[in-house]
């Protein structure tokens, strides 16, 4: 069994606080009956389970969850009080990675956003090792996380940083937000003193990629290597067939005219193809 304990912001350094009203919601009546019998949360008894931290999820921001002990809680007016250690030798959990394999972990969809402490009947540890800390060989040529901090709901445009693109970006922006996506491209961000490290570190926190192969740009080609390789969602684009390399021909791809029908098409069936990998059934 472990703690689940989610709260609205991040938790602070070793010391925080929940809602007293909030404890052990969304448990299982076996354990709610064990950890509460007489209708009163045995804290003693809850703090010598293992607890996973976990930030209520904002989709704009890429979330990690920690996993640590209780070391001391107890009622404080309308809170409890809590006071807790990291465990040093677990690394920290992507969400996106939780919220992946939340079956396995008894979680619900909506507990990820709600303030809570419950109790889940799951070995935490051995679900770590099987499933969450997915090690990956890093390369040598650009930094990249140790854990994967995928943001399932953000998707990124690569394409030639030319004015003449510039709607197609646009299209590709309302195709995504149509289906709950918020679409990003490298120009848009500056967090690193090389640009292809801005490009890297987008692909990698992105569920799915949006590659323009028009004018065959050398660039746009590597980051669709970068992006298969990291094994993102790829949706392939462009204004002319021969464009798309040999080595990818075999894929299926969105051809389209940079145009005002043009657009609409594209924005149609790149909206079709991002509701289907976001599991979103079409009207």
């Amino acid at each position: 069994m472990f703690n689940l304990l989610v709260k609205y912001g991040p938790w602070g350094d070793g010391r925080d606080s929940l809602p007293a009203g909030r404890v052990l919601q969304y448990t299982e009546d076996s354990l709610e009956q064990r950890f509460a019998p007489d209708s009163k949360a045995d804290l003693d008894a809850l703090i010598k389970l293992p607890a996973l931290f976990v930030e209520e999820t904002d989709r704009q921001k890429s979330q990690i969850a920690r996993v640590g002990i209780i070391t001391d809680a107890r009622l404080d007016g309308r809170y409890i009080t809590l006071e807790y250690n990291y465990e040093p030798n677990v690394p920290p959990v992507s969400q996106g990675v939780l919220q992946e394999f939340a079956r396995d972990l008894d979680i619900k969809e909506f507990e990820f956003s709600t303030t809570h402490w419950s109790v889940k009947r799951v070995d935490l540890y051995r679900f770590l090792l099987k499933r969450a800390n997915r090690r990956r060989q890093l390369p040598k040529v650009f930094p990249l996380p140790e854990v994967e901090t995928i943001d399932p709901n953000l998707m990124s445009a690569m394409m030639p940083f030319d004015m003449k693109f510039d709607k197609v970006y646009e299209t590709l922006k309302r195709a995504g937000e149509a289906v709950g996506f918020h679409c990003r491209r490298a120009d848009d961000i500056w967090e690193n003193a090389s640009i292809i490290q801005d490009v890297v570190s987008l692909i990698d926190r992105s569920k799915v990629i949006v590659c323009d192969c028009s004018g065959r740009n050398a660039n746009v080609f590597y980051e669709i290597g970068v992006a298969h390789t990291l094994g993102r969602d790829v949706i392939l684009i462009t204004q002319a067939e021969s464009d798309i390399p040999f080595d990818l021909r075999h894929l299926r791809f969105l051809k389209y005219l940079n145009n005002s029908e043009g657009l609409n098409h594209l924005q149609a069936h790149l909206k079709a193809k991002l509701s289907d990998i976001a599991g979103i059934a079409q009207p």
